[in-house]
């Protein structure tokens, strides 16, 4: 009776079983390296070919010493089995969506709630994962390793680490300018490396949240205070929507052929053409677009550390609200009253996972009702875009744009259906916007206003992109071109003294970003603090002699 052979009869050496699974890291589980590779050397007007086939034998020695560093202890199967089931994923993100994992998006991931995450799970996921991580990790565990006296051990790995760094000396000797020219040429290519730049950047997050000594908290407008009363005794609201994953390019305020801005086109909003993200996931932008940090200089872990816009608003005795539909609001509503929508809820509009953003407009209409305070801020935080299931943000009778994409596998849509299934997004994101608005035009005992902006773009298989989250040098402005709009009632725009015209002439021509948040709304609420920057503030030229810079002018 044959025997038949399974892999816990194939013995190898620790050695060989690193170089098999160096080659295996370049071959499959750089596969979008690769992909990108052969387009780079295919457009070269000149290439060597000796470069060319020393490409596999320079990353696969790479590898093999980073591997052979890792393992020294023995542990080649649990190590070697943790960086491809990791890998594994990591390729899928960035073969199929673009996607680069950098500090940014372990921050995003570490951050993302059940519903978001199994929104990634499909066919597609599952059977890739299962083919390229858990096979080969199986395989690897049913190895029988041969073992030897560790010094013997030690003393393998130490050949097999310097052939290799041999190797690598030796391209180096003979082909460096062709590395240095197509590396420099395209210095994104280090970031598609897998796994290294993973874990340098899993790396760099850890020893910074965990290791770094702790500051102390800082408080930030210790000095705020509000400047005077509405000039006609009624209560003041402000509305400010925090969407999710909108992108200029698909709104019709901004250009866009199609009607995804039907439902405010009528309403007299205000459409701030050209504004930048702070970066381009949600852990990122949301914290920074309420910091009075920077692009340039934001760190989560500090804005984390210290008082963000809400907490300056409230400090300054306006009654402030953060309704939250999309998952977290990233530690912004940490001190202030936070009424968040459970997506397990018996409401016909939650799937378990999401909600849609109609519960928004019951929570807004409830907190109405119940404002007492002269003055407030209610944040609305929509999950408004959030992919990849766009089919599941909308209800079936926004489903304006059709045939559309019913699936989390975008790649595998056409591009008219992906385009479809995303602008029906837009489209009901706009009802929601207009809805807020015909609320607070019904509340005529208040001077009311709504500013709505985007926390950031989104990549529909431009240049092979897909979703968001790239590293912001290298993202397109698909991923940090954002809407922004306002509406303000003709009370609030008096009380305000906000002239239209200019408001309209500065949406139109100006250039802002998440950076100009921060001052912006403090200026509109007439918060005085040292830390008001009016140069930042985008309503403060179109203001008359408001209170706030009366009062600014008069302390100097």
């Amino acid at each position: 009776m044959p025997i038949r052979p399974t892999f816990s009869n194939i013995t190898l050496t620790p050695t060989r079983l690193v170089f098999l699974v160096s080659c295996y890291f370049f071959l499959v589980l750089n596969v979008a390296l690769l992909a990108k590779l052969v387009t780079i050397i295919g457009n070269l007007e000149q290439v060597s070919l000796g470069f060319m086939f020393t490409i596999p034998l320079f990353f696969i020695a790479c590898f093999n010493v980073i591997f052979s560093l890792f393992t020294v202890f023995r542990c080649e199967k649990p190590v070697l089995i943790l960086f491809i089931l990791v890998s594994s994923l990591l390729s899928y993100a960035m073969y199929n969506y673009g996607t680069i994992v950098d500090r940014d998006m372990i921050v995003n991931i570490l951050e993302t709630n059940s519903g978001e995450a199994k929104s990634y799970l499909n066919l597609t996921a599952a059977l890739w994962f299962g083919l390229t991580g858990i096979l080969p990790a199986a395989i690897i565990l049913k190895l029988n390793i041969r073992r030897s006296t560790v010094v013997r051990e030690l003393g393998m790995k130490l050949a097999s680490v310097t052939v290799s760094m041999l190797v690598i000396l030796l391209v180096a000797a003979f082909y460096y300018k062709d590395y240095a020219s197509v590396g420099r040429n395209n210095h994104y290519l280090n970031k598609m490396i897998i796994p290294t730049h993973f874990a340098h950047s899993l790396y760099g997050y850890v020893n910074e949240k965990y290791f770094k000594e702790e500051t102390p908290y800082q408080t930030l407008g210790a000095d705020a205070r509000l400047i005077g009363q509405t000039q006609d005794g009624r209560k003041n609201l402000l509305v400010l929507m925090v969407g999710e994953t909108a992108r200029a390019e698909n709104f019709q305020l901004g250009g866009y052929e199609r009607d995804t801005n039907a439902f405010t086109q009528p309403l007299g909003v205000t459409y701030f053409e050209q504004v930048s993200s702070c970066g381009t996931a949600t852990a990122v932008s949301v914290p920074c677009m309420f910091s009075r940090m920077s692009h340039q200089d934001f760190s989560d872990t500090q804005a984390g550390n210290q008082d963000n816009l809400m907490d300056i608003v409230q400090r300054a005795d306006i009654n402030t609200r953060w309704l939250e539909n999309d998952g977290g609001c990233k530690g912004v509503c940490g001190h202030i009253r936070t009424i968040e929508f459970k997506p397990d809820a018996n409401n016909p509009v939650c799937d378990g996972d999401y909600c849609q953003d109609q519960v928004l407009l019951e929570g807004l209409s409830t907190q109405l009702d119940q404002l007492t305070e002269q003055n407030n801020i209610i944040v609305l935080h929509m999950v408004g875009s959030h992919g990849p299931t766009y089919y599941k943000r909308y209800p079936a009778e926004f489903s304006h744009f059709q045939p559309d994409c019913q699936r989390s596998d975008i790649q595998n849509c056409d591009a008219r259906q992906l385009n479809n299934t995303y602008d029906n997004t837009l489209y009901y994101s706009d009802y929601i916007m207009s809805e807020v608005i015909k609320l607070l035009q019904q509340r005529q005992d208040m001077n009311t206003g709504m500013l709505y902006v985007s926390d950031h773009g989104e990549s529909l298989g431009e240049s092979g992109l897909y979703l968001h989250g790239m590293p912001y040098s290298l993202a397109p402005k698909e991923q940090t071109h954002v809407p922004m709009l306002t509406w303000f009632s003709d009370a609030f725009m008096a009380d305000k003294q906000l002239d239209q015209q200019c408001l309209s002439q500065g949406a139109r021509n100006n250039a802002y970003s998440h950076d100009n948040l921060f001052d912006s709304i403090l200026g509109l609420m007439d918060i005085s603090t040292e830390l008001y920057r009016p140069e930042l503030d985008m309503f403060n030229d179109c203001r008359g002699n408001s209170r706030l810079a009366l009062n600014q002018t008069a302390s100097k």
